[in-house]
């Protein structure tokens, strides 16, 4: 699941390749603030509530420019804001302004229409910028007044600069509006927003079912490293201790050495790094295969309160053997067994199974729906997740686990704060059908440390590709009201 501009929730390089499909002009909780004006905008939640307008007059401190910059992305706003108010627009201005898979005239005119109706014959009126996507120039966020109503503009551009993201959402943001948008996006949805003090302690600032155990996709890899960290700080492993890729612990999906020749040396330094930047599958399962299954499931313990939902603690191939290749023959035999039988059935029936790599990728492709999320899985919930970030950040202070810092900021899931006012962001999600998750730590320029935890799930329809957009827009709102 990806955004046309966002990096995928699992994990990925920087700008990684832009999503074909038609995207619509998403216009996150405007439900509450526009009332019936925004009820046909897509992703808007119905609302018979009266509008509730702020003043473009409140400076706000996080500001930095009242001016757009002189980039693609900035005159693609510039036009925006003051093109507004001549919606609906020709399919000539569409498409000169538009990206060609951002969605048909007829949608991109219907998403807008709202916002047209807001404002006077001059436009929109810029009131400051807020920041970029960290330090990528073709995106940007500012707040904008529409006919009084202030908005957040979250604006991408493809290499053509062309529009390629549009999000809109109030401002300034509030917990209520964040609670309403979570709760429209699935049928179980979570979020913490908490407060890490330096012994690692996580304070709750808002949450929304933070202690329910929810499947976590890829989220689980943080156990994973923390399990490695303790081996590493114990002297049983080293970062520059060599691992081999073999065609036995090659898994399919996300990451690159399951692409590598039969034979490859990788380092755990660089493995780790990869299952966290990229999200690499293979680097994962090599990671397991070395501190070994019952140091990430001791991990687990220490950190989760729902660690039993883990047990064994499954490698990716194991998962998606069961969960693609033979499917659903093998994960119904899997579940039909209590926990202390189900190790014994991986090492007998379904570890020594081959991957036939054309098998899989025809396979992988017709996986679109949610496969038994709530049982065959990792579970952890938000509370579980933030423990773990917590015991990571402490870990990192020692000297020999500074690679964990890293290691964890090298992918920054696409929010867009100012690194001015958080320099550090650590970072990791997971998705697959049915399942989305996205978690954060970031430490602010005075040194204090939050970390925001969503977690969505769905056990019998896949999440809209829109998801993605929207769950990243949440976490942003919410580390804006803890700042």
């Amino acid at each position: 699941m990806d955004g046309s501009w966002l990096r995928l929730p699992h994990g990925g390089t920087r700008r990684l390749a832009r999503a074909k499909a038609a995207r619509r002009i998403l216009c996150a909780g405007l439900g509450v603030v526009l009332a019936g004006a925004a009820a046909g905008c897509a992703g808007s939640p119905v609302s018979t509530g009266q509008v509730r307008a702020t003043t473009a007059a409140s400076p706000s401190p996080v500001f930095i420019s009242t001016t757009v910059p002189n980039a693609a992305v900035g005159m693609q706003l510039t036009w925006l804001l003051r093109a507004v108010a001549d919606i609906p627009w020709s399919d000539q201005e569409i498409q000169a302004h538009f990206d060609p898979g951002f969605g048909s005239p007829a949608d991109i005119n219907a998403d807008t229409a709202p916002f047209g109706e807001l404002v006077p014959t001059s436009g929109a009126s810029l009131i400051g910028v807020l920041g970029q996507a960290g330090s990528d120039p073709d995106s940007l966020l500012a707040v904008a007044s529409f006919g009084g109503v202030q908005l957040t503009v979250n604006i991408a551009v493809d290499g053509a600069g062309l529009i390629s993201g549009l999000w809109l959402m109030p401002y300034p943001y509030s917990w209520a509006q964040v609670d309403r948008q979570l709760g429209g996006m699935a049928p179980d949805v979570s979020l913490l927003a908490a407060r890490v003090s330096p012994g690692g302690v996580c304070t709750p600032v808002h949450q929304v079912a933070a202690a329910a155990a929810r499947p976590l996709g890829s989220m689980f890899k943080l156990f994973v490293l923390g399990a490695l960290a303790h081996q590493i700080a114990a002297g049983r492993v080293s970062w520059n201790q060599e691992l081999t890729v073999t065609d036995a612990v090659k898994s399919p999906g996300s990451g690159v050495l399951q692409d590598a020749p039969d034979g490859t040396q990788s380092s755990v330094l660089n493995t780790a790094g990869l299952m966290i930047s990229v999200s690499d599958n293979t680097a994962a399962d090599m990671l397991i295969g070395l501190v070994g299954r019952s140091a990430v499931e001791a991990q687990d313990r220490q950190w989760s309160d729902h660690a039993a939902l883990n047990v064994p603690f499954l490698t990716t191939r194991e998962a998606d053997l069961m969960r693609i290749i033979h499917y659903p023959a093998l994960a119904n035999r899997y579940l039909s067994l209590g926990p202390a039988q189900r190790a014994a059935f991986l090492a007998s029936s379904v570890d020594s199974l081959p991957f036939i790599q054309a098998q899989v990728q025809n396979l992988s492709q017709a996986w679109t729906g949610p496969r038994d999320i709530d049982t065959l899985e990792w579970f952890a919930s938000p509370d579980d997740v933030c423990r773990a970030f917590a015991g990571l950040q402490r870990l990192a202070a020692q000297p020999a686990l500074a690679s964990l810092g890293p290691i964890l900021s090298a992918n920054d899931g696409g929010i867009e704060v100012d690194p001015a006012q958080w320099p550090t962001i650590w970072y990791k999600g997971g998705s697959e059908p049915g399942v989305l998750t996205m978690g954060y730590l970031a430490t602010n320029s005075n040194g204090q440390t939050f970390v925001v935890v969503a977690m969505l799930s769905d056990p019998a329809a896949p999440l809209p590709p829109s998801a993605v957009l929207e769950l990243q827009s949440i976490v942003q709102e919410a580390f804006e009201l803890v700042r």
